[in-house]
């Protein structure tokens, strides 16, 4: 679903990403992660196209993301992004947030979309909200919005984006509890997260970056399991936030 070659990225003189590469399967579950400021949310971001790059090859679905001559928009459709703010449309209401881009983009008319935005609230729990404003909602609630809209595109790949790091404790669970039942249905994710209890229970493999490299690319088991056999860095990482 996504293959990443030799990726780099600069910000001026300061190189960002150093020749990434990884791979993520259909239906993989895999988790970035890294001190912050490592390159996680970069990396991600390139996958659709919202951060370019300046040396590698990426292909999602079969798209060449490095390709000049590809159509963004035609991507950016087969890929849900989910922020760690939750950008929802502050002026529209939730099933407006919903519906939009699935009749400007998909080209839905407006009763379909309107039918995929209703089932996709009662799949995260919120049809009860769909005619309020997006700050008439808690921090978890917004989230959940922001997942449905997502996955009202019906992308190819979702990526998360440190979707919980803004959130009150008691709001994770909620939307980790959405995150687990969208891969125990398959779908393909890439999530950018210090949740570690959510990488142990869900992801496939861990990645793991440091100053725009990945240091650790291996299955979750191995990250965890063997922390001894990591990367110096990463071993510092893990004795940080396992005990906690």
């Amino acid at each position: 679903m996504i293959s990443m070659k030799n990726l780099s990225k600069w910000y001026g003189s300061f190189q960002v990403l150093n020749d990434c590469s990884t791979e993520v399967a259909r239906g993989d579950v895999v988790v970035v992660c890294g001190p912050s400021g490592s390159g996680k949310s970069t990396l991600i971001k390139t996958v659709n196209a919202l951060e370019p790059f300046q040396r590698g090859e990426l292909f999602v679905d079969g798209i060449a993301v490095h390709d000049p001559a590809t159509r963004l928009p035609a991507l950016r459709a087969r890929v849900g992004m989910v922020f760690q703010h939750f950008e929802l449309f502050p002026h529209l209401s939730v099933m407006q947030n919903l519906t939009l881009a699935q009749v400007r983009v998909l080209g839905r008319n407006p009763a379909d979309a309107e039918a995929r935005g209703r089932q996709l609230l009662e799949r995260v729990g919120l049809s009860a909200q769909r005619d309020k404003r997006p700050a008439q909602l808690s921090g978890g609630q917004q989230q959940r919005v922001a997942i449905a809209r997502a996955l009202a595109m019906d992308p190819a790949v979702m990526l998360f984006d440190e979707p919980t790091s803004a959130l009150d404790p008691e709001m994770v669970g909620e939307v980790l509890d959405v995150m687990v039942g969208l891969a125990n249905e398959g779908m393909t994710m890439m999530c950018v997260t210090h949740e570690m209890g959510f990488a142990r229970r869900v992801a496939d493999r861990v990645i793991f970056m440091d100053e725009g490299r990945i240091l650790e690319d291996c299955p979750t088991e191995q990250f965890f399991g063997e922390a001894g056999a990591r990367a110096p860095r990463a071993q510092e990482f893990l004795a940080r936030v396992l005990p906690h």
